[in-house]
């Protein structure tokens, strides 16, 4: 695990900590070839420089988000409120979380995304997203 991103579990309150160490460890697994840091103060992973997917605690619990999360067209994951296609589904306890879930959610993450790191770059781009 990132070091960094250990340091953030680990501020954690006990619970909270048990969920992100689990998707930590698990996401880590799943995508061994992104590169892992804090970015916007939580733990994101990144292909190409493009975030894939990250977490972050929020009041109601730690919320796993996917950036291009809408376009998996998974019930559990709940669309986000930006101009982006993020989803996110959001723990309160590391049993809720469904390893077999997240694997699928990570393959998709891999092969379905957005180009965020170039979006400004690319004319009309963003428009197309609205």
């Amino acid at each position: 695990m990132n070091g960094t991103i250990k340091s953030y579990n680990d501020s954690q309150t006990v619970a909270d900590k048990a969920i992100c160490d689990l998707l930590a460890l698990h996401i880590d697994q799943f995508l061994p070839e992104a590169e892992s840091k804090i970015w916007h103060s939580h733990p994101v992973w990144f292909l190409d420089g493009n975030p894939i997917v990250g977490y972050d605690k929020l009041k109601a619990g730690v919320r796993l988000m996917f950036w291009s999360g809408e376009s998996f067209e998974e019930a559990l994951l709940k669309p986000g409120s930006g101009k982006f296609k993020d989803a996110s589904i959001t723990y309160t306890s590391s049993a809720q979380v469904v390893i077999n879930d997240l694997q699928r959610w990570v393959e998709k993450s891999r092969e379905i995304q957005w180009d965020y790191k170039n979006i400004v770059k690319k004319k009309g781009v963003l428009e197309r997203l609205k």
